[in-house]
């Protein structure tokens, strides 16, 4: 009875086991395809993509979407544009976030049930965006680069998870270090970063997407067109391809539309994409950390 039992639980494991793969293969192909397409699209031809649905493969290679996007020299100064912001973003939202964190963490700081209170509560309910743009303007941000850094330096939920990082830290670590002498910042920059470094990896992650995907603030705070990131000119290309006019960009080919909107999505994705590998073994690890323990 027991080795039938054994071999029925055996055959039954390795059913599942199969199912289960299937299921989570097809999950991934679903996931997957879609992006395949708009890479394979991005390099069909005017013709292939007209008469085709759904690509996988393009027949013939065509970099006519490519050479239409990176024929305006604009495109280069976006580029540079996004990638500043999304390096300078990240750091002062990383130092701003990991300070306010850890000094939350602290069960001795005064005020601190208020102040996280006032956290959780900035994640439920936002002042609004022409209350925003009117502080912004305040303070003589608009038509600044920094614009789109102050407004967004500080996110709620990375913090809270960053917060729960060092809460679940033991307190004697920090009592030794005051028994050595270490004060404050000795602590916070010797010992508490240090151990951080998973969800400082996960966290500038989701800063570093933020940032470089960043659109909205452009468009309300920057008004001149040589200041834009990435994705505004990449929304003026898609407009110009479309048959309408848009400021700041000229070019000799007109590959069509959708053509050119797959080579935007691709252009727009692949940076982050090529970040991602770097810190995808501290992802995991980073964000359970912060957010399961408390």
């Amino acid at each position: 009875m027991n080795h039938s039992s054994r071999r029925k639980e055996s055959l039954g494991g390795q059913i599942f086991t199969v199912v289960n793969a299937g299921i989570l293969i097809l999950i991934a192909l679903a996931c997957l395809l879609p992006f395949v397409n708009i890479i394979a699209s991005s390099f069909a031809t005017t013709q292939e993509v007209i008469a085709k649905k759904f690509i996988l493969f393009p027949t013939t290679f065509s970099l006519d979407a490519y050479r239409y996007i990176l024929s305006t020299p604009t495109i280069f100064k976006g580029l540079a544009v996004s990638v500043g912001v999304t390096i300078v973003g990240t750091i002062v939202s990383m130092i701003l976030t990991a300070l306010m964190a850890y000094g939350l963490s602290r069960k001795y700081l005064p005020l601190r049930n208020t102040i996280n209170f006032i956290v959780v509560f900035s994640m439920l309910f936002s002042g609004g965006m022409i209350p925003t743009f009117l502080v912004v303007k305040s303070v003589g941000l608009i038509n600044s680069y920094w614009s789109l850094v102050f407004p967004v330096a500080i996110n709620a939920f990375n913090m809270i998870i960053m917060r729960n990082f060092f809460q679940a830290l033991p307190d004697s670590l920090e009592e030794s270090a005051k028994i050595d002498g270490s004060n404050d910042f000795g602590i916070f920059l010797k010992i508490m970063l240090p151990l951080a470094l998973p969800s400082i990896a996960t966290i500038s992650l989701f800063y570093a997407v933020a940032y470089w995907n960043t659109y909205m603030n452009a468009i309300l705070y920057i008004n001149d067109s040589v200041k834009w990131p990435i994705q505004v000119l990449l929304r003026q290309i898609v407009i110009v391809s479309s048959g309408m006019q848009a400021e700041g960009t000229s070019v000799d080919i007109i590959p069509p539309a959708q053509t050119i909107k797959m080579a935007v999505i691709v252009v727009a994705t692949v940076p982050m994409l090529i970040a991602y590998p770097f810190v995808q073994k501290h992802f995991t690890k980073g964000a359970l950390m912060g957010a399961v323990k408390g």
